[in-house]
C-alpha cells in the first residue's frame, strides 16, 4: 500500500506553523511527516531554520497517528551515542512513531563553517555513517552483541531510512536500511538499482506545484518554475489528475513511499485539498 509523507523543511515559518501543517496533514491522510537536518538552510543562508530533532519531537507531542521522521539527520551532528538515545527516547514517547531517517551530509559548507571535521571529505563521511549505523545497532541489540549496550533498550522498533545511490551507501542500505530512498533525479537508475536493495523499500521525494481547485495554472506553474526549477524532474506540476496519474506510475515503478514537498511551503489548504483528492482518491 502506498504511503504519504508531507515533506517539511523547517524554514520560512514558525514552530506553530509547523504544527499546524502537520495536524493538517494528519486530519488529511497523510502517513506521516519529515523534516530537514541543517545548521543552515542549503542555498539560503540568510534564512532561519529549526532545529530537527527538537521540531520532530514537538511535533510529535502535537500529533496523535503521523509517523515522524527526517530526510536526513545528518550523521555528522551528534555522536552516535547521543543519537541512539534520542531516537530511543522519541520513539518512546511518541508510541513507536518515530523512524531514523540518516545521511552521511549534503551541504559541506556547513561542515566548513561550524568547524565540523571531515565536511570536505565526502568518502570519509559514507565511511562513518557505516560505523555509526552499526554502534546504533549494537548500542540497541543487547548483551550478546557485544560492547556497551544502552538502556533502555527500544521499546519500539526503529525503522530506518537512508537515502543515495553510491556504491558504498546501497552496501549500507542492504545491510541496515527499512527504506531506501531514491532522489528523484536519478529516477533513471529505479531499474538497476531495485534488485540491488535487499529488503529495503523503495521511497521517493516529489516537489509539487499543486494547481488546487480554482487556481491559476500558469500562476502556479511560473512561480512554482521560478523557486524550484533547478530541481529538474523532481518538481512536478499540475492538477490532482495529472499528479494522481504521476505517481500511480512511479508506485508502478516499485516506489511505495512518497515524500510530497509542496513548492507553495505546503499551505494549509494545499496540504487539505492534496490529501481528499489525490491521497484519499
Amino acid at each position: 500500500m502506498t504511503e504519504w509523507f508531507l515533506f517539511l523543511p523547517q524554514v520560512r515559518m514558525g514552530i506553530g506553523d509547523i504544527v499546524e501543517r502537520a495536524r493538517a496533514a494528519e486530519a488529511g491522510g497523510f502517513d506521516g511527516i519529515a523534516f530537514i537536518d541543517h545548521l543552515e538552510p542549503p542555498g539560503a543562508t540568510s534564512q532561519g531554520i529549526w532545529e530537527a530533532m527538537t521540531v520532530a519531537t514537538w511535533v510529535a507531542a502535537h500529533t496523535e497517528r503521523l509517523r515522524i521522521g527526517h530526510l536526513v539527520l545528518c550523521d555528522a551532528f551528534r555522536h552516535p551515542a547521543v543519537l541512539a538515545k534520542q531516537a530511543v527516547t522519541l520513539s518512546a514517547a511518541c508510541d513507536g512513531r518515530f523512524e531514523l531517517g540518516l545521511g552521511s551530509g549534503s551541504w559541506p559548507q556547513e561542515f566548513e563553517k561550524f568547524g565540523i571535521a571531515d565536511g570536505d571529505d565526502a568518502s570519509a563521511r559514507v565511511r562513518r555513517l557505516g560505523e555509526d549505523l552499526a554502534l546504533l545497532r549494537r548500542y540497541w541489540a543487547g548483551d550478546d552483541a557485544g560492547g556497551p549496550v544502552q538502556l533502555p533498550r527500544p521499546p519500539h522498533r526503529i525503522p530506518l531510512v537512508l537515502g543515495g545511490t553510491g556504491k558504498r551507501t546501497m552496501e549500507l542500505v542492504r545491510t541496515y536500511a527499512d527504506w531506501w530512498n531514491i532522489p528523484s533525479h536519478q529516477l533513471d537508475r529505479l531499474p538497476r538499482l531495485l534488485p540491488t536493495v535487499g529488503s529495503a523499500r523503495v521511497s521517493l521525494q516529489q516537489m509539487v506545484g499543486f494547481v488546487g481547485r480554482g487556481a491559476d495554472r500558469a500562476a502556479v506553474t511560473d512561480r512554482s518554475t521560478r523557486l524550484f526549477g533547478h530541481l529538474g524532474d523532481g518538481l512536478i506540476c499540475g492538477d490532482a489528475a495529472e499528479i494522481a496519474e504521476h505517481f500511480a506510475g512511479l508506485t508502478a515503478q516499485g516506489v511505495e513511499r512518497f515524500y510530497v514537498w509542496f513548492a507553495d511551503f505546503a499551505a494549509p489548504q494545499t496540504i487539505s485539498e492534496f490529501a481528499d483528492t489525490v491521497i484519499n482518491a
